[in-house]
């Protein structure tokens, strides 16, 4: 028996994640859980960060419980940060299941005319987006190291003032609205 694997989408908007999620959703039987598909059809023209925090939470949750029962799983959103990597690389391990960790970049330009055509042929999957918002989010995000994509690279320590990763995806990822 095969051990069930979670897929990691990494990088910001418009740099290809969805279609690659799709992909491996296809050829890995994966549930494809898609942040924005969710945001949209609960808030459509609203994008409230609370509440996207929520979703993702939701939908980590319903993720590690299809690991859990053998089921391969892609996570389809940013994962901007290590320690969201981290956290969710621990907790595939501790059920048992591998990670594969796959990192999207392209260059502002491109990224500015795949959002502009993403908004001119399908403005109902995504938000407007400002060339400053790009910006901002491309000098947030810790791209993952070459150890960190391949899975050499050990699972950090979780920060200052939680004792699991469980514990900080937690608070990361609110049960609730607050």
């Amino acid at each position: 028996m095969t051990r069930a694997t979670l897929f990691l989408t990494v990088g910001l908007p418009c740099t290809g994640k969805t279609t690659a999620a799709r992909r491996i959703e296809f050829e890995w039987k994966a549930l494809r859980l898609t942040k924005d598909e969710w945001v949209k059809a609960l808030y459509g023209h609203e994008n409230p960060p609370s509440a996207q925090d929520v979703i993702e939470g939701r939908l980590i949750e319903i993720g590690l419980r299809a690991l859990e029962l053998g089921n391969n799983v892609v996570i389809d959103y940013g994962l901007w940060s290590r320690d969201e990597r981290s956290a969710l690389r621990q907790a595939a391990a501790d059920l048992g299941a591998l990670v594969e960790m796959r990192y999207f970049e392209l260059t502002p330009a491109e990224q500015r005319r795949r959002l502009d055509r993403r908004q001119a042929e399908a403005p109902h999957t995504t938000w407007p987006m400002s060339d400053e918002e790009l910006a901002d989010w491309a000098a947030t995000i810790n791209v993952p190291t070459p150890g960190e994509l391949d899975g050499t690279e050990p699972i950090d320590d979780p920060p200052a003032g939680f004792a699991t990763w469980n514990e900080w995806r937690t608070h990361r990822w609110p049960p609730s609205v607050s």
